[in-house]
């Protein structure tokens, strides 16, 4: 009798158990591949401004059919690739990761240049060309990075069972955001445009990116962009929408050839696309030309998710997909002073030297001692540590001396200098704008070892932008819209909102679509996905769960998605539950959709 009772409630409690709704998970294959795409210098209002012109499912995938939130913005100060690259995959800012500048002095390592953010003598590059410069051949890794990255909690997870990859045409793009477990990192030879990689992934190419090299691709690429074959392919063909076919073409090469999408658990891929920061630093971000490269991005991006639905098992119902970018830009300067705003560059090389006459006045007269470091870089400046020391100048002497000789240094300068086009002005009656140092910062101070960081937002952007790299240093911060000089161009680096906007959308199976309001970070990506696919976020984590554009709940057999490579022509809104903060919507053709 009691045996029968048991199978009675058994069999009753079995189509309860069956329902319940269960998380995605990488230990579960669902999805089957993340991608996140990380657009370099890509300001996020690009996506209003050019919206009427997208064709197709390529950034309306995300506008039109992902979850989307137009108000994202970094929390840190020092806006350049390197950076924004590892915050985005670590979810966390410099003072969590570790890497604040794309290179920096390291005098223990390198006592004639600065070192890059990825550079290790300890491995060699993989694939070079022979014809390759033999310094070209020195190897690359993550030694600098400090925290682990959204992948490697996805490899520990699932006990290295998933594929971690990274995609790029620079290589601190394609080897920060994949991480320190990644099965494989790919970037370009410069020169050559051939795709490598570095011993500390692999101690060859494997077969398919051989086969992809050997190709006519580079050559169908330099074709395309209308440049010649001796010509590097970095600066030629980068900067085109033959640079952004091609880097996708890999990506493509990669998914098939590493069976991408086709395991037991979640992969995960990382594509960086740098064509738009290699074009965006000559012509800005008004300009004509980038936003017909923003156009283009977008018929590509098209092509690739269409091929992604016909090729990874189940379409886009396996894939989930993150859009973002590293950093914004600022506006040319003499474009922004045609319109009155004060914009204006800062010569390096002449304030270095300034700073150097001041300290030799200061600690030793009569000598042309160097006290700072060559090739300088903003937002820091380096100090010449030995040079210091052997006066008998410790660390918080030494920043301190030289933060305090940054307003006399500056008034030091001709600020005709400052302006790159002397032609352009911003009206007859209007000055030409000087350039200023809003604010300076020394190591200690922003390590917090020494008073000295507002207690303001402003001084949290200070604060997150700290790095035990690069020895001493003092971190220049000029007036909004003023910049490092370089040449008719434009650049990134600063706290100003302009380089700290980027967009940040989800498409897939477990984000409820809509436009979703509110100050979001691209810290929150990691944290995002780590809670969605049941892993550890990374290491030095601080994002916040986007729970507002995820379903309340999620079964663990996808939902039917539309395939518009297949039938259907076009990826069709789903029909979902309604979210617990619903999203603000707005129609495709709305006029009124603005940031």
């Amino acid at each position: 009798m009691f045996k029968r009772l048991w199978i009675c409630l058994f069999a009753l409690l079995l189509p309860i158990s069956s329902s319940i709704p269960c998380a995605a998970s990488a230990y579960d294959a669902h999805p089957k591949l993340v991608i996140i795409l990380v657009i370099d210098q890509f300001r996020e209002d690009y996506l209003e401004r050019y919206r009427t012109d997208f064709k197709g499912n390529g950034f309306n995938l995300f506008l039109d059919h992902g979850a989307y939130f137009p108000d994202c913005y970094y929390d840190y100060a020092n806006l350049v690739t390197a950076a924004g690259h590892s915050v985005i995959a670590t979810g966390a800012y410099t003072d969590g990761n570790g890497i604040a500048s794309n290179q920096w002095w390291e005098l223990n390592r390198n006592t004639k240049r600065p070192i890059t953010s990825v550079e290790d003598p300890r491995y060699s590059i993989v694939g070079l060309p022979a014809t390759a410069q033999e310094s070209a051949r020195e190897g690359a890794s993550p030694r600098n990075l400090l925290a682990s990255t959204i992948g490697d909690e996805v490899r520990l997870a699932t006990k290295g069972e998933a594929k971690l990859f990274g995609v790029s045409l620079k290589d601190r793009a394609a080897i920060l955001t994949a991480g320190h477990t990644a099965n494989g990192a790919f970037w370009i030879d410069p020169q050559s445009g051939a795709f490598v990689t570095s011993t500390y992934y692999m101690p060859s190419l494997p077969d398919w990116a051989t086969t992809f090299d050997q190709s006519d691709r580079a050559a169908e690429a330099r074709t395309e962009a209308g440049v010649s074959a001796n010509v590097p392919f970095f600066s030629s063909v980068g900067p085109t929408d033959a640079g952004i076919h091609y880097e996708l073409d890999f990506a493509q090469a990669l998914i098939q050839g590493e069976d991408l999408g086709s395991g037991n658990v979640t992969d995960v891929l990382i594509v960086s696309i740098s064509s738009t920061d290699i074009l965006g630093h000559r012509v800005g971000p008004d300009s004509p030309d980038q936003r017909q490269l923003v156009d283009q991005l977008d018929g590509n991006l098209d092509q690739f998710f269409q091929w992604l639905d016909q090729t990874v098992p189940g379409g886009l119902d396996n894939v989930w997909i993150v859009l973002t970018a590293d950093h914004g830009v600022a506006p040319v300067p003499a474009t922004a002073q045609q319109l009155g705003v004060p914009a204006a560059t800062i010569q390096i090389q002449p304030l270095v030297a300034a700073l150097n006459k001041s300290m030799n006045d200061r600690f030793s007269p009569g000598q042309q001692l160097k006290y700072l470091l060559p090739d300088q870089e903003l937002p820091y400046i380096a100090l010449n540590v030995p040079t210091f020391q052997r006066a008998g100048i410790n660390e918080l002497e030494g920043e301190r001396a030289i933060q305090e000789s940054i307003p006399t240094a500056m008034a030091s300068l001709n600020s005709n200098a400052a302006v790159p086009d002397s032609k352009v002005k911003p009206s007859a009656s209007r000055l030409a704008p000087e350039p200023k140092i809003f604010r300076t910062f020394t190591r200690l101070q922003m390590a917090s070892q020494q008073p000295g960081l507002p207690p303001t937002e402003f001084g949290r952007l200070i604060a997150h932008s700290y790095s035990p790299n690069g020895g001493w240093y003092v971190m220049l911060i000029p007036d909004a819209y003023q910049m490092q000089a370089s040449g008719s161009g434009t650049t990134h680096f600063s706290p100003y909102s302009y380089d700290r906007h980027v967009p940040l959308g989800f498409y897939g199976s477990v984000f409820t679509p809509g436009i979703y309001r509110g100050r979001t970070e691209p810290v929150d990506i990691a944290a995002t996905l780590a809670a969605l696919l049941d892993v550890n976020q990374p290491s030095a984590s601080v994002g916040h769960i986007l729970t507002q554009a995820v379903h309340p709940e999620v079964e663990v057999k996808p939902k039917h998605v539309y395939h518009p490579a297949r039938k259907h022509g076009g990826i069709k809104p789903r029909k979902t539950s309604t979210p617990a903060t619903a999203p603000i919507t707005h129609s495709k053709a709305s006029a009124s959709h603005q940031p």
